[in-house]
This record gives C-alpha cells, structure tokens and sequence, in this order.
C-alpha cells in the first residue's frame, strides 16, 4: 500500500511539472504581452505590490480606482473564466455584467485577439495572489450609472479583432498592430472627440494629458516624427532618449520604463516602421530648426530675470547654447518641449524636475516648485522658450499656476 501511494504521488507531481512545462512557453508569450500592454503601470501604485490595483484616475467626473487584477479569489481576478477575461480586455464587460469606464483601454485592447489575450490570463494567473480589495470609486450621479457604458460601447468599441492590411508588409502590419493594440498609443496621443472617444480620423495627431502634452507621433515631418532618422526613433523608443529630437518626461518615461525598453528590437523596428508610415497628421507643436535656434548669450528680449534664473539653476547642466553638460540627456536644443507656445510639458518638468529610472541617477532633475514663485517660473519658462525655440510664446503666472493646479489632479 505504502508502494502504491508513493507511486501515486511520483505520477501526480511528474504530470504536474509536465503540465507546468507545457505552461511555460504561453506563459512566457503572456508575460511579454502584458509588457507590450504595460499593464503593471495601471494596476500598481507607487510602491505597491504589482498588478495589485488602487491607482486613482482623476476624471472630469470623479475618481476611479485600478482594481487587483492577481489571481486572488477573493480580491482579484482569480474566480474568472477565460471568456469572462475576455470579454472585460475587449469589450469592457467585468465579470457578473458590470461595465467598465474607458479610462481601461479596452477600446483598444479590443483589437487583440482572443489567443493573445488568454496568453496575458495565464502570465496573470501563474503570479502569486494576493489579497487586497479594491478602492471603492469616487464618481457622482449620473456617471456613476455604469449601464449607460452599454450604448457608449455600442459606438465605440471595436467590432472586429485587428485586421492585417494586405497591401502592407508584415513588418508594417505588425507595427500597427502593437501601436493601435496592446500598446494603445492612441490613447495618449490621439485627440478626443465630444463623446471622450479617440477621435479616430486624427490618430496620433497629439492631446493633453493632465498638465502634459503627448506630441504628434504621426507620420508628419513637421510635427510628427516622419523626419526623424528611423534609428534616433528607435533608440528613443527603446531608452527614451533623442538628444535633439526629443527625451521622454512625464508619463512617457513610465511607457518606457514599463512596456518599450522590454520589446524585442524587431518590435521597436515595426513600431517605427508604422509610425513613419501612418497617416500624416499636421498639427501640434513642431519641433524648432536648430539652425535657426537663439545663441547670443546676451538676447534676453529684456527678460533679464529668466536669464539670470536660468544662468543660476539651469545653464550648469543645459549649457547656454542647448547641447547639454557632460550627458546628452540634458541637451534643449531641437526639442518640441521648448517650441510650445503654451510651454506646456516645459512647465510641468520645471515644476516637478526629473527623475525617470531609465536614464540613472546622475541624470536627475530637481523640481523647482518650492524655489520659484509663479512670477519667476513664468520668466525663466518665458526665456527658455525664446532662447531655444521659434515659438514667440510668453508664459504668464497664471499659466504657472495651472500647471501647479494640474500636478495635483
């Protein structure tokens, strides 16, 4: 009997870590999926353990919370079927019929195939659970009446998976499908229409996220990136860094830093392939000529307190000519953040500083919200934009203030 027991046991754990075996190439495929979709940066807070939720949203219409999506039973999704888990990545459907809002990309994700989507399940689903209920969300009537989400989604979310162009080559195609898909780049940086829907005849033309910009990445050559040289493109895909194109900042860097610097370089290749070969859109901020850039030192346009503050706290690191002190991450020199008139993304990085893992310690930007007042932000952002940029643009302290208001929402 004793024999047989063993025996027993021997079979049950040598199928187990056979099946286990069989797991590990869907679970590999999922985890890279899940990279692709950068879903650690949605379903974790700041320290928290990951994918386990309560990351705010703040909405016009409130506040909504990521939810747990390990395989907790209890508090995650670990009671789910594979067409309940579906249905929630395409349709927006959560388990027992509830919608969700589109701060959830689904409209997106929707785009994805059923077998892509089950790969992310079983990557989620070999993860240890862990048990932590979700933050109730802040949302008042009437948009906390989550059926009217059933005739927004009739509208709006996708009715087919994505479907290859046969006129495209595969390395196109499969660009399109990771920027319109799992990477839902349109989310960021596509416009909005009157319903809050991705407008979809100005992909990829730019939007305002928070206090941020995200740029045009169409094709555009003006106000795009269909004139960057595809290797700077890619390189800035993968490390965020462009010295004279551009550098990530704001929620970028976590793009980066979560989903692009972990795909393979054919990936980033087919990323930039579509990208260069998407719709031109011609609007948003172009990027200044650096030929035509403003050198003289003494060229402050009577602005002698933002010269003084910038020679003070940032011409160490920037240098007055834009190229940027011992480290090309701190080159201004041709990027888009210093020829918005609004100074927008410039704003926002003063403020706050700098400080994304991809580019390392050394390269850390302090924030200088504590050290300038409204007056003194507006002209040292007033003298960086006519220093290094064409735009003409004049930050006034009200606009620094809306900055400051924005940082907190």
């Amino acid at each position: 009997m004793t024999t047989l027991k063993i025996t027993l046991a021997l079979l049950l754990a040598t199928t187990w870590m056979s099946a286990k075996a069989d797991d590990a190439p869907l679970i590999a495929r999922g985890e890279y999926l899940a990279r692709a979709a950068d879903c650690v940066a949605c379903h974790t807070t700041q320290g928290g353990k990951p994918f386990t939720g309560g990351l705010a949203f703040k909405l016009p219409f409130g506040t909504l919370y990521s939810p747990n999506i390990t395989p907790d039973k209890a508090t995650g999704i670990g009671s789910w079927s594979d067409d309940d888990f579906v249905n929630a990545v395409q349709k927006g459907g959560g388990k027992g019929g509830q919608h969700y809002y589109p701060a959830f990309p689904y409209t997106s994700y929707g785009l994805m195939p059923r077998e892509d989507i089950l790969a992310i399940k079983a990557y989620l689903f070999s993860l240890k659970p862990v048990n932590q209920p979700p933050k109730e969300n802040q949302i008042g009537f009437p948009f906390n009446q989550r059926w009217g989400m059933f005739f927004w989604n009739l509208a709006f979310t996708p009715s087919k998976t994505f479907q290859p162009d046969p006129e495209k080559s595969a390395q196109w195609n499969r660009g399109a499908y990771l920027v319109q898909g799992p990477g839902h780049c349109g989310e960021c940086h596509t416009p909005r229409n009157l319903a809050q829907a991705m407008s979809t005849s100005n992909s990829l033309a730019g939007a305002k996220i928070g206090n941020w910009i995200a740029y045009n990445i169409s094709s555009d050559k003006k106000y795009g990136v269909g004139g960057w040289p595809q290797d700077v493109l890619k390189h800035y895909l993968s490390t965020g860094e462009a010295p004279g194109y551009a550098m990530a900042g704001g929620p970028m860097t976590d793009v980066i830093e979560n989903s692009l610097k972990y795909l393979t370089p054919e990936d980033i290749h087919a990323i930039a392939v579509y990208l260069q070969d998407s719709p031109p859109r011609h609007e948003g901020i172009a990027r200044p000529t650096p030929e035509t850039m403003a050198t003289n030192f003494a060229q402050s346009d009577g602005n002698e307190l933002g010269r003084k503050l910038f020679l003070d706290s940032c011409a160490s690191c920037h240098r007055i000519d834009g190229q940027g002190n011992q480290s090309p991450v701190a080159t201004l020199k041709g990027l888009k953040t210093v020829n918005d008139p609004a100074g927008t993304n410039l704003l926002a990085v003063v403020l706050a500083g700098h400080d994304p893992a991809i580019f390392g310690s050394e390269h850390t930007m302090p924030g200088f919200a504590q050290n300038y007042n409204n007056e003194e932000m507006a002209a040292l952002s007033t003298f960086v934009l006519h220093h290094f940029g064409q735009s003409g643009g004049v930050i006034k302290p009200k606009d620094v203030q809306e900055s400051r208001d924005g940082a907190l929402h």
